[in-house]
């Protein structure tokens, strides 16, 4: 999942917190100020903001983000990443990872900011 659509969808888990209220809602309106109010960008997350738990409209957001560029514009990069670091800098992002694996797993990796390489024969 790409920055923004991840950003997107830890913000409105956690839109009770004053901070990730704000940062949201400054990424937001970057988004309609870049993209336009009535962008598919901007319906694609409103549609995600009455379900946030659905992996559809998770996707359409990630497909618009795609569809836009959003993720070549430093400022919404910025905002973004801004809004993950507070979500991750929150008390409660120690019980976040929740990871159940169902079948053979060759490689795996749970955590934010890493980076992991696999080569497998």
């Amino acid at each position: 999942m790409d920055t923004i659509t991840a950003a997107i969808v830890v913000a409105l888990a956690n839109l009770s917190k004053d901070a990730i209220k704000d940062s949201y809602n400054a990424l937001k309106t970057a988004l309609k100020h870049k993209f336009g109010s009535d962008s598919d960008l901007t319906e694609a997350v409103e549609g995600l903001e009455k379900k946030p738990d659905s992996e559809a409209r998770q996707a359409m957001v990630k497909e618009e983000v795609e569809i836009a560029k959003a993720n070549e514009d430093s400022e919404i990069v910025e905002l973004a990443k801004a809004l993950l670091e507070k979500a991750d800098s929150d008390e409660s992002s120690v019980n976040k990872y929740n990871v159940e694996f169902q079948g053979e797993v060759k490689g795996a990796q749970v955590g934010d900011k890493n980076q992991q390489e696999n080569t497998f024969n």
